[in-house]
């Protein structure tokens, strides 16, 4: 599998990361929804910390993710209404968009709550906030939850048009992110199942009669 994409199929490592942050994503939602109702315990605490940890490894990922698509090129839009491709771009922008504005915005509320912040108890990250700030938390808190509100629903329609490329539409946009599934191969035309053509008659030779002869009194 080769590394870049083509004009036909995303490389290996568009691939890598598309499905590595999705995982990441999806993962960082549900956790995040479940320990919010947690009580308070230590055990909260150290799932906050792996929470906080995760986001930043997915804004590492983007960003590793956006700068490879400077060098790595996009393949061909497969044939669709001019709507559909505005829509599909317009998606793909906003996802990026929040896949940045999600943990930043998380960062930010941890720096404005006044708690330091380690990538899994490595090191410490610097504070964007230079300390608490009440007001600021509460913007950075308003970001992660609405922005996360509208990541779930562009997920939903992003798969949602992936699925339905796929499976009604019958073309290879699914296929060529899935290292699993195999190209499509292009229905049949009348013409090709049709029977081969026959030569064009040549001559006749001279003395060989146009139709066989018939037997007569």
């Amino acid at each position: 599998m080769a590394l870049k994409s083509d004009d036909t199929r995303w490389g290996a490592a568009a691939r890598t990361f598309h499905w590595l942050m999705a995982i990441l994503i999806i993962v960082l939602g549900i956790v995040g929804l479940w320990m919010a109702d947690q009580p308070n315990s230590l055990q909260k605490i150290k799932i906050y910390a792996i929470h906080k940890s995760v986001g930043l490894t997915v804004l590492a990922l983007a960003l590793l993710r956006l700068s490879w698509r400077l060098f790595d090129r996009r393949p061909r839009d497969v044939p669709m209404p001019a709507w559909q491709a505005y829509a599909a771009h317009a998606t793909h922008a906003l996802l990026y968009l929040l896949m940045l504005a999600l943990p930043l915005s998380g960062w930010l509320y941890n720096s404005a709550s006044g708690y330091p912040l380690q990538w899994f108890w490595s090191f410490n990250l610097p504070s964007l906030s230079g300390g608490a700030d009440p007001a600021l938390k509460a913007i950075a808190h308003a970001i992660h939850e609405w922005g996360f509100y509208v990541l779930v629903l562009l997920l939903l329609g992003h798969i949602g048009g992936a699925l339905l490329h796929h499976f009604v539409e019958k073309d290879e946009t699914l296929v060529r992110m899935l290292p699993l599934l195999r190209r499509r191969q292009a229905a049949p035309t009348v013409a090709s199942v049709a029977a081969p053509a026959m030569p064009p008659p040549g001559p006749v030779p001279a003395g060989v009669p146009d139709s066989p002869a018939t037997d007569g009194d």
